[in-house]
C-alpha cells in the first residue's frame, strides 16, 4: 500500500500516527517478542515517542532528537518502503548517501516552515559533514534505546560505526570541542554588549537584561531551559558561599558556586527590577525576566535573545576578520556553556571542579574540552623550520 499523503509532501512525525501495518513496525523484521519489550510501544512511532520522552527536560535536545527520528522514519517509509525497526546494515548506508544530498530535492527540502503547513519540509538542504555525524550519532543513540528496552534484536547501524571513523565518539567530540569562543571573540562579544546603547528606558532595560543573561550563561553554565525555569531562590547562601541550585537534564539537582562576580551581577539585575539585593527562600519570581521585568521566559525567547546579540556583535567583527565573524554568528546558548568549561580549564580550574559545575556524568566528557596542552603543543610546534 502506497499512502496518500507521501506523494505530494512529506508530514511531520505528528501525522504519521496512523500508519498501515506493513510499514509501522508493529511486524518489523527486527522486533522481539512483546513479552520482552520494558516499554509501552507496539510501533515504532510509539516506540520513538518512549524516546523522546526521556528528554522532555531538555526542550532543545528534544526538538532537535525529534527532527532526526522524524527524518529516518519518513525516509525509511518513502524511500525503503519499511519500517525502522526493519531496516537493515545497507539500509543505514543508504541513508548516510542520502543525508549528504537528499533526493528527490524538490519533495524533501525546502526553506524553513511552520510544522502545520504543506510548505514543511524535513531538510532545508543538504547536511554538511558535521551535521550528517551529528544525525547519525542521534539515531544510533535511539537504535541502542531500543535495543536496552527490548524493542528489536540488535542495532544494525552500530554494525558500521565500526567501520567508519565518521561515527565515533572521538569525532563527534571534536565537533563538540568547536563549538566554543576562544578568548579574544569572547572579549569581542563581551565589549560589543558593555557599549550597548542606554539612552532611553528601553534601551537601558535591554542592555540590563542581556548583560546579566551573559554573565548567567558564562559564569553557571546553565543549559538553555534551566536559565528560562529557575526562580530567584535557587540562589541561596549554604556554609557561609552562595550557589546556585538547580535541577538539570532527567530532574538531576545539584549546586554550583555563585562566585563573586556572578553574585555582583545577579544583585545588580536585582536591584535594576526593584528587588533586595538578594533573594529570600520564599523568592519563586523567575530568575530571568521579560524586557519589563513583570514575568518570565521562554526558552525560546532566551534562545533568541542569544542569537540576536551574537548576530550584532559578529556584525561588528566582520571587517577585522570574517573567519571569527562567522563562527560567532554561529553561536547559540549552549556554546557559551562549552565556552565556560573551556575558559575554566585554561585558567587552571581542577577538572574534578569542572566536572561538578558542569554537571557531567563522566570525566570524559569534561576532558573533551581541555584545549590548554593543544594551544602549547601548536605553539612549540612553530619551532620546527623548514
Amino acid at each position: 500500500m502506497e499512502l496518500v499523503v507521501f506523494r505530494a509532501h512529506p508530514v511531520p512525525l505528528d501525522g504519521l500516527v496512523a500508519l498501515p501495518e506493513e510499514l509501522d513496525g508493529s511486524q518489523g523484521d527486527n522486533r522481539l517478542p512483546q513479552d520482552h519489550c520494558q516499554i509501552q510501544a507496539d510501533n515504532d512511532w510509539q516506540a520513538i515517542q518512549c524516546w523522546l520522552a526521556e528528554f522532555e527536560g531538555s526542550p532543545q535536545t528534544h526538538r532537535n532528537y525529534r527532527k532526526e527520528a522524524e527524518r529516518l522514519l519518513l525516509w525509511s517509509i518513502k524511500e525503503r518502503r519499511r519500517p525502522i525497526s526493519s531496516l537493515l546494515r545497507e539500509d543505514f548506508q543508504a541513508y548516510q548517501v542520502f543525508l549528504a544530498n537528499p533526493q528527490p530535492e524538490a519533495y524533501w527540502c525546502g526553506p524553513r516552515s511552520p510544522r502545520h503547513s504543506a510548505a514543511w519540509k524535513p531538510f532545508q538542504g543538504p547536511l554538511r559533514e558535521s551535521s550528517q555525524r551529528q544525525s547519525l550519532i542521534v539515531v544510533n543513540a535511539l537504535l541502542s534505546y531500543w535495543v536496552d528496552a527490548g524493542y528489536i534484536r540488535g542495532n544494525p547501524l552500530s554494525l558500521i560505526r565500526r567501520r567508519n571513523k565518521a561515527l565515533t565518539p572521538s569525532t563527534h567530540d571534536v565537533v563538540a570541542q568547536e563549538r566554543f569562543l576562544d578568548q579574544k571573540t569572547w572579549e569581542h562579544l563581551k565589549g560589543y554588549i558593555a557599549s550597548l546603547p542606554q539612552g532611553t528606558r528601553r534601551e537601558i532595560e535591554q542592555f540590563e537584561r542581556v548583560r546579566f543573561l551573559f554573565h548567567f550563561l558564562f559564569l553557571l553554565a546553565p543549559r538553555v531551559s534551566e536559565v528560562a525555569s529557575h526562580s530567584m531562590n535557587s540562589f541561596r547562601e549554604f556554609r557561609g558561599k552562595w550557589w546556585w541550585f538547580v535541577e538539570g537534564k532527567g530532574g538531576k539537582r545539584a549546586k554550583v558556586p555563585v562566585n563573586d562576580e556572578m553574585l555582583d551581577a545577579l544583585m545588580r539585575y536585582r536591584r535594576f527590577l526593584g528587588l533586595d539585593d538578594l533573594p529570600p527562600e520564599d523568592d519563586r519570581s523567575p530568575i530571568f525576566r521579560s524586557i519589563k521585568g513583570t514575568s518570565g521566559v521562554s526558552h525560546n525567547m532566551v534562545h533568541r535573545l542569544v542569537k540576536e546579540t551574537v548576530k550584532g556583535a559578529a556584525d561588528t567583527l566582520e571587517a577585522e576578520s570574517l573567519n571569527d565573524s562567522r563562527k560567532l554568528r554561529r553561536a547559540s546558548c549552549h556554546w557559551f556553556r562549552h565556552t565556560a568549561v573551556t575558559r575554566s580549564d585554561d585558567t587552571g580550574i581542577g577538572i574534578k571542579y569542572i566536572q561538578a559545575s558542569a554537571r557531567h556524568e563522566k570525566l570524559e566528557t569534561t576532558a573533551i574540552y581541555q584545549h590548554a596542552e593543544d594551544h602549547r603543543w601548536h605553539d612549540e610546534w612553530q619551532r620546527l623550520k623548514y
